[in-house]
């Protein structure tokens, strides 16, 4: 008993359910129930039965997330099993660009997921890091449309307002301290 309180204690601060951990949550639940049915049956207040029923649904609740995640931490375990079997190929020459650089020509262009595409030319010939051929299209979602100052009229529409921000938060305090008054 001793070993399991410890174990217990211990896995509180680990992080996950752990067994120990899951059992005595088991045996929580379960005492718990058995108050409840005796709670029923002594007072035979309809209370009892729902709070057994909220009481059951959080036990499965909770015993079925922990299932989830262990299932979760097997697959990520295979996961890893299989990056560690295939071997990564290694490649000589460097794929990457450096921003600034000048003389190199490198080719680039945005793939599918945010990749970026990376060519070196040299020669004829131009090398590509690329998980996918595909290019991701931009849509042009809307429109920045300029406000317009005070005292301009539509025929300053392309400028900008010549009225800062500031200018206009000292307004509203000077509109703020007009209402206390």
């Amino acid at each position: 008993m001793a070993t399991f309180v410890q174990d217990l204690w211990e896995s509180i601060f680990t992080p996950g359910p752990t067994p120990t951990l899951l059992i005595a949550t088991n045996v929580t639940f379960a005492a718990l129930q058995v108050v409840l049915a005796v709670l029923l049956v002594a007072t035979w207040s309809i209370h009892f039965v729902i709070l057994s029923c909220l009481s059951g649904g959080l036990w499965w609740a909770i015993n079925w997330f922990a299932r989830e995640l262990k299932i979760h931490q097997q697959q990520e375990e295979e996961k890893a099993r299989r990056a560690k079997e295939t071997p990564i190929a290694k490649s000589d020459d460097s794929e990457t660009e450096v921003e600034g650089r000048s003389g190199v020509g490198a080719n680039t262009a945005r793939a599918r997921g945010g990749a970026v595409l990376v060519g070196e030319e040299r020669g004829n010939t131009t090398k590509a890091a690329s998980a996918s051929n595909e290019v991701e299209v931009v849509h042009k979602q809307g429109e920045l449309k300029q406000r317009l100052a005070a005292g301009d009229s539509l025929s300053s529409q392309g400028t900008k307002s010549g009225v800062s921000t500031e200018d206009e938060w000292e307004k509203v305090s000077e509109n703020e301290n007009e209402k206390d008054k």
